[in-house]
């Protein structure tokens, strides 16, 4: 099963602009930014025949290049990673059995989350997308409440069914609990940003209107379920690891102390 993986990466971000470009502080004391992370993390994934930085900005393009990314130039009309992925694929050419969306603001994802996707999809033929979903500890409730109660849009929570079709996905931490009731384990699933398509899906996604949704949350995903295609939510384990993305300029303290732990 051929795989092509695109991390899309743009300049313009609206709550963090020129965050692919972020500096992070590394254990050894070293500095790399957001997008050379992210790299560094997709090239140590198993069963994926080609990486690509997928950007419409030439200063990412240029950083890419320097420490040895294979770049696609996308539109600058591209309105999410999804779309920008397969604008990258239409520029590419040729036909991958599976398409990996690997978000430029997750560097601590594990190589085994995408794996996971991979496995899934080869395993059922049905499925026409997938997405990680890992269940909150406790420090990442802790993340996750924190974000909302100071008014920063943070991660992204999933809902799904008994058959891991996902229901909604949203910036709200879903479902809601009591406060003095939390159980454990915890029944809030955070959304790992990474995506696996096949090439059908991708494209009907491109060719179909934007949703209220999709617009309200800023979750491109949303589409999909509006249009009624199926998205297969795959449980992964951090074993051990903390997860997080950098949705904010706070997130960088809490990724280099991720780094620090690892």
């Amino acid at each position: 099963m051929k795989t092509v993986l695109f991390i899309p990466a743009r300049y313009a971000s609206t709550r963090y602009p020129g965050k692919p470009l972020a500096a992070l502080r590394q254990p050894d004391g070293s500095v790399k930014t957001l997008i050379e992370m992210s790299w560094d993390a997709a090239m140590q994934i198993k069963g994926v025949d080609a990486v690509y930085v997928a950007t419409d900005d030439e200063r990412i393009a240029t950083a890419a290049r320097g420490f040895g990314a294979d770049v696609v130039m996308t539109s600058e009309a591209c309105e999410n990673g999804t779309a920008r992925c397969a604008d990258a694929l239409a520029r590419l050419g040729g036909e991958p059995d599976l398409v990996v969306n690997f978000q430029g603001d997750a560097p601590l994802t594990p190589p085994w989350f995408v794996e996971g996707l991979i496995a899934a999809m080869q395993a059922d033929p049905s499925i026409g997308m997938a997405t990680p979903v890992l269940r909150c500890d406790r420090l990442t409730y802790d993340n996750f409440t924190e974000d909302r109660r100071n008014g920063r849009v943070g991660g992204t929570t999933a809902v799904f069914d008994r058959d891991m079709r996902a229901l909604y996905f949203s910036k709200e931490v879903l479902p809601f609990i009591d406060p003095g009731k939390l159980p454990n384990p915890i029944p809030v699933f955070h959304h790992v940003g990474v995506y696996a398509y096949r090439p059908d899906a991708l494209r009907a996604y491109t060719q179909s209107p934007v949703c209220q949704l999709e617009l309200l949350e800023g979750l491109e995903q949303l589409r999909f379920l509006h249009n009624g295609t199926p998205v297969r939510c795959v449980e992964v384990d951090a074993r051990g690891r903390l997860f997080w993305e950098l949705n904010n300029p706070t997130d960088v303290a809490r990724i280099e102390a991720a780094l620090e732990a690892k």
